[in-house]
C-alpha cells in the first residue's frame, strides 16, 4: 500500500483509481515502485509519512496527475500560442534588433582614434572631471593594450542601446506610476517579479520566440532585467517631492504638466539617476550572462574561458567587466553628484 490510500479509500474514489490503473499493463517501474511501497509500509510511521505532492500521491491513486504532467503541460501551452506570440512580437521588437546591430556596427567600424576622443569627450561632457577622464582612458588604453578593444566596445554598444531604451520606456512608466495609485499597485507586482526571477530564466521563452542569431533575443532579455530600478526610483523620486512646493506651484497657477516639468522632475532627477546607475550596472551583468545565446562582447570571452578551461582567457575577460563596470559606475556617480550640486545651489 502506498502512503496515501487512505485518502482515496475513505472519500470512495478507490473504483476511480482503479479504474485507471487498470487501463494497461504495469510498467516495470510501477511494478518496482509497489513492492517498495510494500516494504516501506511495514515499518511505515507518521515520522517517515512523506508531504502529500503530485507524486507521492500519484502512487496511491495513479489518475493523479504527476508533477511531470504539470510541467509538460505548461511547456505544451506554451508552445501552441508561441506561433502566434510571435508574429506579434516580430514586428513590434525588430527596431531593437536594428539599434543594436547599427550600435554594433558603429563601434566596430569606425577607427579607434575617433571612437576614444568621442568617448572621453562624452565623459568630460557630463562629468566636468579630467581626472576621471584621464581615468578612463587609462582603462581603455589598458583593455585595447591586451587586444580586448573590440569585445569591450562591443559590450558598451550593447549598455548603451539597451539603457537608453531602459531610461526612454521606464522614466515615463516611473511617472505614470506616481500619478496613480491603482497603477502603482498593478504594477509592482510585476515589477517584483522581474527583480527577483533568477536572470538564466529571462532566456528560456526567449529562445523558443525568437532566434539565436537575432539581436533582440539578447536585447529583450537586458531591458526586461534592467528596467525595474530606474522605474522604481522615478516613481519614488517623484512621490518624495515636498508636499509644500507642490502647493506653491498650484499657488502660482501652473498646470499639471508644468508641475511635472518645472518642479517634480528637477527635484526627483537625483532619484532617477540613481536609477539610471543601477540600470547601466545591470545591463553590464546580464550582457555577460546573454553571451549564452550569442550576445557579442567580454561575455563571450568569459564562456570560453569556462567551457575550455582556460583560466586566463576567463580571468583577463573578467577584469576587463571589471574595468567597464568601475568606469559606468564613477560616470554615473559623477554626473548625479553634478546633479546634487546644481540643486543645492
Amino acid at each position: 500500500m502506498a502512503s496515501y490510500d487512505f485518502i482515496f479509500d475513505s472519500l470512495g474514489l478507490r473504483e476511480w483509481c482503479d479504474g485507471e490503473s487498470k487501463s494497461g499493463p504495469m510498467t516495470m517501474d510501477q511494478l518496482l515502485g509497489q513492492a517498495a511501497g510494500q516494504d516501506a509500509d511495514q515499518g511505515a510511521s507518521i515520522w517517515e509519512l512523506p508531504f502529500p505532492s503530485l507524486d507521492a500521491l500519484n502512487e496511491a491513486c495513479s489518475a493523479m496527475p504527476q508533477t511531470r504532467n504539470m510541467t509538460k503541460g505548461l511547456e505544451e501551452g506554451f508552445l501552441a500560442v508561441k506561433d502566434s506570440l510571435k508574429f506579434i512580437l516580430d514586428p513590434l521588437t525588430q527596431p531593437l534588433s536594428w539599434l543594436l546591430d547599427g550600435a554594433l556596427y558603429v563601434s566596430l567600424s569606425a577607427p579607434w582614434w575617433i571612437v576614444i576622443p568621442i568617448l572621453l569627450g562624452v565623459v568630460f561632457a557630463v562629468t566636468k572631471s579630467s581626472k576621471l577622464v584621464g581615468f578612463v582612458a587609462i582603462c581603455v588604453f589598458a583593455l585595447a593594450f591586451i587586444d580586448h578593444y573590440d569585445y569591450a566596445m562591443k559590450t558598451l554598444s550593447i549598455i548603451f542601446v539597451c539603457a537608453f531604451l531602459c531610461v526612454i520606456l521606464g522614466v515615463p512608466i516611473g511617472i505614470a506610476m506616481s500619478r496613480s495609485d491603482t497603477m502603482q499597485r498593478s504594477t509592482i507586482p510585476i515589477l517584483d517579479m522581474l527583480q527577483t526571477l533568477p536572470p538564466f530564466v529571462y532566456l528560456i521563452p526567449l529562445i523558443f520566440l525568437f532566434s539565436v542569431t537575432e539581436s533582440k533575443l539578447y536585447g529583450i532579455a537586458i531591458i526586461l532585467y534592467a528596467i525595474v530600478p530606474v522605474i522604481r526610483l522615478t516613481d519614488l523620486g517623484i512621490r518624495l517631492v515636498d508636499k509644500d512646493v507642490i502647493e506653491a506651484a498650484d499657488a502660482f497657477g501652473m498646470s499639471e504638466r508644468q508641475k511635472l516639468f518645472g518642479v517634480q522632475i528637477p527635484l526627483a532627477l537625483p532619484n532617477i539617476m540613481a536609477g539610471v546607475n543601477q540600470t547601466i550596472m545591470m545591463s553590464l551583468a546580464m550582457v555577460v550572462i546573454a553571451s549564452l545565446v550569442s550576445a557579442p562582447g567580454l561575455g563571450v570571452l568569459v564562456l570560453r574561458g569556462i567551457r575550455n578551461l582556460e583560466l586566463g582567457v576567463g580571468l583577463v575577460a573578467g577584469l576587463g567587466i571589471v574595468l567597464l563596470a568601475v568606469i559606468l559606475d564613477r560616470v554615473t556617480k559623477a554626473s548625479l553628484a553634478r546633479i546634487n550640486a546644481t540643486q543645492n545651489q
